[in-house]
């Protein structure tokens, strides 16, 4: 993974630096107009009480600094909702976690404070994803439903993918008094401490039970909660901004 230039900063990642026709990145909170405590490049929406055309430039940059003609955001729900992104609908924002697309020049993105955000890349039929998945996320296992989705319309294989996942919220921070109730029993094992999880192996361990290998995923290891110079962490500061990994197909 490396820092992106200029005023802007992202995060980019190993396993796509193969392919440079992959832009991508995970942004960090920096370079954008939102004041505190939003500061500065708050990418959410209605979830903030920014004024929204501190986000709309906020985007606006994410889009300039990728070169694409547009970036298409959802309206998040923390369900399992995966949308396709067609030239005929990319105007649109669909209510939805993931998004996928085999357009090219146009950005899938989702906002982020703690979840996750995952980077999806089919090589051989030359699709992308990105998907949003907070701790419901993963219960409902979004990671499969996109999986699943984007192997019934478009013939991906999981053993082909790439997935790089974003900043997060890491097993020392990720509490959960009521584990029990809210987390299914297979979750249980994955305990770093008694009521702490680690979700990002829990992700790893989906994943690979829906076919996609070891060595194609990517998992940052970096918890936003531990690194809110740079992220934002909506568990520490409930004020706050969120967050945006994106991705698109150069045209």
């Amino acid at each position: 993974m490396e820092f992106g230039k200029e005023k802007l900063e992202w995060l980019e990642y190993e396993l796509l630096e193969k392919f440079p026709h992959v832009l991508h990145g995970t942004f960090s909170r920096h370079g954008g107009v939102s004041p505190a405590p939003f500061k500065t490049l708050n990418l959410g929406s209605g979830d903030t009480a920014d004024k929204p055309e501190n986000i709309k430039v906020n985007r606006e940059l994410v889009r300039k600094a990728l070169g694409v003609s547009k970036v298409v955001y959802p309206h998040q729900t923390h369900g399992v909702n995966v949308s396709r992104v067609t030239a005929k609908n990319a105007d649109d924002a669909p209510q939805a976690d993931a998004l996928y697309t085999t357009e090219k020049g146009v950005g899938l993105g989702v906002a982020h404070a703690d979840c996750q955000a995952a980077i999806f890349y089919d090589p051989v039929h030359e699709a992308i994803a990105v998907a949003h998945s907070g701790w419901r996320g993963s219960v409902q296992n979004i990671y499969a439903r996109l999986i699943d989705t984007m192997r019934r319309e478009l013939g991906t294989q999981p053993h082909n993918l790439v997935v790089c996942i974003s900043p997060s919220l890491g097993p020392d921070h990720a509490e959960f008094k009521n584990y029990k109730h809210e987390l299914p029993k297979d979750f249980w094992d994955f305990q770093s401490k008694p009521f702490y999880f680690d979700f990002w192996s829990i992700s790893k361990m989906q994943l690979a039970k829906c076919g996609v290998l070891e060595k194609n995923i990517e998992v940052a290891g970096i918890c936003t909660y531990c690194s809110t110079d740079d992220y934002f962490s909506y568990r520490l500061d409930k004020d706050t901004g969120r967050n945006a990994t994106v991705v698109a197909l150069k045209s």
